[in-house]
């Protein structure tokens, strides 16, 4: 009983060890170095990224730095991708900040908690491959409706403006933004776009030091400067509006209820399926770049467990970076070390260097977010798809435009429903149900061939043809064929050969008409069904309903079959 048991575990266990465990076969001293040497540039390039993302989601710049710490160990040390750098990331902000607004901090690390919890279910529950599949136009439509979001949140620290508490809705922001444009600081503008000029053009200068490293750097001691030796007033710091704290973080219990718990769902939903498109996408970009292949369901575990822990100690929502991980990549990180090396950088520049983050202008984190928003706004791709299909045009610009006007939570959720009546519509238009008079003998059913000869089909059988899934659309549709047959065949033979799937209105829909068939005297025979949709009819009953011997390989047998029923009964002139 006991080896039993340990056999189940094993088999359940399978498929689930973490990618740094499988590294050190052959590791070697060269490659130590090289991880180590990518972990601490990649951490050196989290750090402003840290920051900003922090602040930007209405907590501290520390929250920030320790949600990259912990939840980029985590993600290291379980995930299932060998180069993959986890951390806050740009797609979390508008529903990191819409969730504090709402219901606070503790409300958030409760939404973060469920999240962990959803994701570490999809992959326990090996689902990991399902989420691949989520329209690529859903995929544009949000990220490019958060791009312009973070955007709107920066222009009141990218400009210095004196405005008003802000209002969360698009149009109001932005009405605000107008009605105080004549606030605009001049300094602190010259700060922020600096930033951004220095973060697009230093990469032409060069490539291994970060942009955005190089414009805090610059900038913080532009300001600084200017506030020593000049007159010049105004800059505002992050040390003017937080104050940083460089101690290890502390445990924070949660206090769930059954009903913040139900109120949350929503979000941690949300938090759910963004983080795991997120991390996906980003370790199947690492994979082309290193040529490898990671396990999705062990990345998504991973995922789950960090966003379980960072709500303990204050965090915000974790998730795979594609930037770091990029960075990662190019500079030569090959093993999860290297993203453990990252972690522990940032843990050191917090403990040692934290109280330097003060003196940083927040006119330059806004500077750089902004170039976060343009890189995420997937421009190019939004143009593609409005070239392409209407269908997908309607769930882009719908998707795109409920993020940005309403919620992300919300925009995910109608952009789901709309691809999906969309897919139902076009399998539904293509596929299709035709009545042969006359057939076509192929060696392979389920082959298709170009021309077709011709096959004699004899008085009083009758053949149908589905072509595509038999899901509900199509069962229907068969249904309302069949009734304007004017005169009752013998045998009807239904051929299936390109039905890849029954699904349960189908294969409900296939027992009626056996039903219905068998009660007019009419024997309905199957043709070319395919070893699964065969299946699925022995589960469900139908089979035995119909017959084995009336479940034929191929058409030619479906013939013979149709031509020995007539004989022991034969049609009446």
């Amino acid at each position: 009983m006991n080896t039993t048991k340990q056999r189940a575990w094993q088999h359940a266990l399978e498929g689930f060890t973490p990618q740094l465990f499988k590294c050190f076969r052959g590791y070697t001293t060269e490659r130590l170095t090289k991880d180590i040497m990518a972990g601490v540039i990649v951490g050196i390039v989290a750090l402003p990224l840290a920051i900003a993302f922090g602040i930007a989601s209405g907590v501290s710049p520390e929250v920030g730095l320790t949600t990259a710490i912990i939840g980029g160990f985590i993600v290291s040390f379980l995930g299932g991708s060998s180069v993959q750098i986890g951390g806050p990331t740009g797609a979390f902000i508008v529903i990191v900040y819409g969730i504090i607004q709402q219901h606070g901090i503790e409300g958030l690390a409760i939404a973060t908690l469920i999240a962990g919890l959803i994701l570490i279910l999809v992959g326990v529950l090996r689902l990991g491959s399902v989420i691949r599949f989520i329209p690529y136009p859903i995929i544009v439509g949000f990220t490019s409706g958060i791009a312009v979001t973070i955007f709107s949140t920066q222009i009141k620290d990218l400009f210095g403006l004196t405005t008003e508490a802000l209002p969360g809705d698009f149009i109001g922001k932005w009405s605000v933004y107008f009605e105080s444009f004549g606030t605009l600081d001049w300094a602190t503008a010259l700060i922020g776009i600096a930033t951004v000029a220095l973060v697009f053009l230093f990469p032409k200068i060069s490539k291994k030091i970060p942009g955005s490293l190089v414009a805090i750097i610059v900038m913080t001691l532009v300001v600084y400067l200017l506030q020593r030796d000049t007159t010049v007033s105004g800059l505002e710091t992050i040390g003017d509006r937080f104050t940083f704290s460089s101690k290890l973080p502390e445990i924070h219990p949660l206090k769930l209820d059954f009903a913040t718990i139900q109120e949350l769902l929503p979000s941690g939903f949300t938090i759910a399926m963004l983080g795991a498109i997120e991390s996906l996408l980003s370790a199947s970009v690492a994979d082309g770049a290193i040529g490898e292949k990671h396990n999705s369901n062990v990345e998504l575990v991973a995922q789950g467990v960090a966003n379980v822990v960072v709500p303990f100690v204050g965090g915000i929502p974790v998730t795979g970076a594609i930037a770091r991980t990029m960075t990662n990549i190019k500079n030569g990180g090959r093993t999860p070390i290297a993203g453990l090396v990252h972690a522990v950088v940032l843990l050191l520049i917090m403990l040692f260097l934290g109280p330097l983050t003060a003196y940083i202008p927040m006119a330059c984190l806004a500077g750089i977010l902004v170039v976060v928003s343009y890189n995420m706004s997937e421009w190019k791709s939004f143009l593609a798809i409005l070239h392409g299909p209407k269908g997908d045009i309607v769930v882009l610009v719908v998707t795109f435009v409920l993020t940005v006007m309403l919620d992300l939570t919300i925009a995910i959720e109608i952009g789901m429903l709309l691809s999906m009546l969309l897919f139902m519509r076009r399998t539904y238009l293509a596929s299709d149900v035709v009545r042969h008079d006359r057939v076509v003998p192929l060696d392979n059913e389920v082959a298709q061939t170009s021309s077709e000869e011709p096959l004699e089909v004899p008085q009083g059988v009758e053949i149908f043809e589905i072509q595509g899934p038999f899901f509900f659309g199509i069962a229907n549709r068969f249904e309302e064929v069949t009734k304007f047959v004017a005169r009752k065949p013998k045998v009807r033979i239904l051929r299936m050969r390109r039905v890849p799937f029954v699904d349960a209105t189908g294969a409900h829909n296939l027992a009626i008409m056996a039903e219905k068939c068998r009660a007019a005297g009419i024997v309905l025979v199957l043709s070319g069904v395919r070893e699964e949709v065969h299946e699925t009819l022995e589960k469900s009953g139908i089979a035995a309903q119909i017959g084995e011997e009336n479940i034929c390989r191929d058409i030619h047998l479906a013939l013979q079959h149709a031509h020995t029923l007539l004989q022991a009964a034969p049609i009446a002139e």
